[in-house]
């Protein structure tokens, strides 16, 4: 009987395993990558929170904005997101995390130009797709530009050929430059110097200041520019460093008379913080917190951002939402996590933002996105931008033939 009992016993433990399998197959839970799709993005959070946490709230905004409308293919869209301190070395170990450990899609975000070019670097050498954001270095793209990388932002050249129209038409033949020394500055008073020049061959430059980025010591700064006495200036500092310049050029009469030509200081974030002491008349890049382009595009966003943030969104706030919007096409075109479909897709898309419609040109992977020139100055004792208008960014990017000189063969 034992005998009989064990070999009915067998057969039906056998099958009592096999269902158990089944039901623990149909039961256990998917794994994360099977129902989302991970964009590891990278950014200067703690080193200049004035920029990236509008950044922080666009990308939010635009995250969940995606995932409300079906997500990517029926994914959820979800951000791993790492501050990098404005350090290269630390976005480098932030990299290699997400697309290690995290297996992230891609790469988004970054700050400081360096920075850029560190996480460009590593997209080359570890053939991750890199979507960033706020690196202004006309290099990202063009000299150490790679098919990896892709850049959003209207680049050093882009902005500073919108401010060279406007420098041109001043009377001032003798200009000084005062920009953080490091590539950012660098890049875009060399820039700026070459295009002003094409413009006006009879300007000449009389001094140069580079103070440390984030450790400016404005009064010497202000000293050697107002010894050498320029007609016009150019600026290229920001943040905390453009408060500690314009509050001591301000006392000592350094602007008075004498025209500005400066980068980003348009930009909410870095006009809120001078209050009463923001500059009048500084021919600038910037977002106006008024809603300069005043179409459908740029309004649904501001009244959503404010609906949501009890504030008017900055320009972070637009660099932010585009980031992940823009993502967001190029991940639904290529319908795969996979690396070179990702690139084929991104290659000459067309993509939705606040300001209107952009694309990333094929030739070098730099977006048409455009961005706001004016005027500073003061209403209700805060600093605004005035006599704006929207420059399109695809009128101040250099012809293929150029592009073709500047860029490596990838």
């Amino acid at each position: 009987m034992g005998q009989n009992d064990a070999g009915r016993g067998g057969p039906r433990r056998g099958v009592t395993a096999a269902a158990l399998l089944g039901l623990a197959l149909v039961s256990a839970p998917a794994r994360a990558e099977d129902t989302e799709i991970r964009i590891g993005e990278i950014d200067s959070y703690s080193a200049l929170p004035s920029f990236t946490e509008p950044y922080r709230k666009g990308w939010q905004m635009a995250v969940d904005e995606v995932n409300i409308a079906g997500g990517i293919g029926g994914k959820k869209l979800s951000v791993i997101s790492k501050d990098d301190a404005g350090k290269p070395a630390e976005a480098l170990t932030a990299a290699n995390e997400l697309v290690s450990r995290d297996h992230v899609a891609m790469l988004a975000g970054g700050f400081f130009s360096n920075v850029g070019l560190a996480l460009g670097d590593f997209a080359k050498q570890h053939k991750v797709f890199y979507l960033a954001g706020e690196p202004l270095t006309d290099a990202l793209v063009w000299s150490s530009g790679n098919r990896y990388t892709f850049r959003l932002r209207p680049s050093n050249t882009m902005q500073a050929a919108m401010l060279a129209d406007e420098a041109a038409k001043l009377p001032a033949k003798t200009w000084a430059s005062i920009a953080p020394n490091y590539e950012y500055g660098q890049s875009a008073v060399a820039v700026f110097k070459k295009l002003l020049a094409a413009r006006r061959p009879d300007v000449t430059w009389v001094a140069e200041q580079w103070p440390t980025q984030g450790k400016i010591d404005a009064g010497p700064v202000v000293a050697a520019i107002a010894a050498a006495k320029p007609d016009a200036i150019l600026n290229v500092e920001f943040g905390p460093d453009l408060v500690k310049l314009v509050r001591e050029g301000q006392t000592r009469g350094l602007f008075k008379d004498r025209s500005v030509v400066s980068f980003l200081t348009g930009e909410p974030e870095y006009l809120d913080p001078l209050k009463d002491e923001a500059p009048e008349g500084w021919i600038v890049t910037g977002y106006p917190l008024s809603g300069g382009l005043q179409t459908a595009d740029d309004d649904a966003f501001a009244k959503a951002y404010q609906a949501r943030y009890n504030e008017a969104p900055k320009m972070g706030s637009v660099v932010g939402y585009t980031l992940i919007k823009s993502a967001a096409a190029i991940l639904r075109k290529a319908a795969s996590t996979d690396t070179d479909r990702l690139i084929a897709a991104a290659e000459g898309i067309t993509f939705d933002s606040p300001f209107g419609k952009a694309q990333f040109r094929a030739i070098d992977h730099q977006s048409t996105l455009g961005t706001f020139v004016g005027r500073t100055g003061q209403r209700n004792n805060r600093g605004v931008m005035t006599e704006f208008s929207y420059r399109d960014g695809a009128k101040y990017l250099p012809s293929d033939a150029d592009v073709k000189a500047m860029r490596p063969a990838d």
